[in-house]
């Protein structure tokens, strides 16, 4: 069992922060319908290590580093989808 204390607390605050970074750059590329500024080589990797990040917190038991690196491959994941789908 997870227990949850100020230090979980901690890392969930910063893990939400870190994650919600993503969002207002997946919100302007769905909007925009363009992801022509967007390196597809740094998100392809970055979801690589993010994926690894997943792995590590489900085997550690850390429900920061999963609840954050989930969310976070989700929505980095988006923004790949959006590189290799919108025609710029």
């Amino acid at each position: 069992m997870i227990e949850i204390n100020y230090v979980t607390l901690i890392g969930l605050a910063a893990a939400s922060l870190t994650t919600i970074a993503f969002l207002p750059q997946v919100i302007k590329t769905w909007k925009s319908q363009s992801a022509k500024d967007l390196s597809f080589g740094t998100f392809s990797i970055f979801s690589s290590g993010v994926i690894l990040w997943l792995v590590y917190g489900i085997l550690i038991g850390d429900l920061p580093i999963i609840l954050a690196n989930a969310i976070t491959l989700l929505l980095a994941g988006t923004l790949v989808y959006f590189k290799l789908t919108f025609k710029d």
